[in-house]
């Protein structure tokens, strides 16, 4: 890139920037001020991306733009839980989707609550899927229909869960997933942030967002 052409871009990017500062400083924006030191931080061009431009509008989290997450209103997430916030996932609620707080879900996940019917492919079968808190979904790993994971479950990446595994507090891996490791209890840490979101909204205002918005 030319040095002219460098300082042009520079221009033009100035009163965006000044524009995104001034916005961020509003109060409906407080979630981009204080999400901040979370593990799922919300910028402005993510909110705008999804909001304004319509890409992967719906979900009242973040979700990555190569992401795709169907029927959002049957989809619980948790504080700081944004499935599809990293690149490739597919999140497919058809059934029921539980997901517990401070929840990680990598790049390329599959969360599937829904096969088709064995007797006719037009149709689904919907389940109920559950991942329990404190839970790390590995990068590529897919968690099929009816599975619960309890609190704490780390699934290794390229895994697909077939079954549940209810008492969490363990490392699961393989296809199908089997448990590898046991964790301690004792050892795994509840943290907690000093500001708490739900996706784009405040813990405290998420129970009637929930009422209002979602199916279960």
């Amino acid at each position: 890139m030319t040095p002219g052409l460098t300082l042009l871009r520079r221009l033009v990017q100035f009163p965006v920037r000044l524009f995104v500062r001034i916005v961020q400083r509003l109060p409906a924006f407080r979630f981009i001020r204080e999400t901040q030191a979370t593990q799922t931080p919300i910028d402005f061009r993510m909110w705008f991306r999804q909001e304004i431009m319509g890409m992967n509008q719906g979900p009242y989290w973040p979700v990555h733009p190569s992401s795709q997450v169907t029927g959002w209103r049957n989809i619980v997430a948790g504080v700081e839980t944004s499935p599809g916030i990293m690149p490739g996932c597919y999140i497919q609620g058809i059934g029921t989707i539980e997901i517990g707080d401070y929840s990680q879900i990598g790049p390329g996940v599959g969360i599937i609550s829904a096969n088709h019917a064995k007797n006719d492919l037009r149709e689904h079968d919907p389940t109920h899927v559950k991942i329990g808190a404190y839970s790390w979904l590995g990068m590529g790993c897919i968690v099929l229909p009816g599975v619960t994971l309890g609190d704490f479950t780390i699934v290794a990446a390229g895994s697909v869960v077939t079954k549940s595994f209810e008492d969490g507090y363990c490392v699961i891996a393989g296809n199908p997933a089997r448990l590898v490791r046991k964790l301690d209890p004792e050892t795994c840490i509840r943290h907690t942030s000093d500001h708490e979101y739900i996706g784009f909204i405040r813990k405290d205002q998420f129970a009637a967002f929930r009422a209002k918005n979602l199916n279960l």
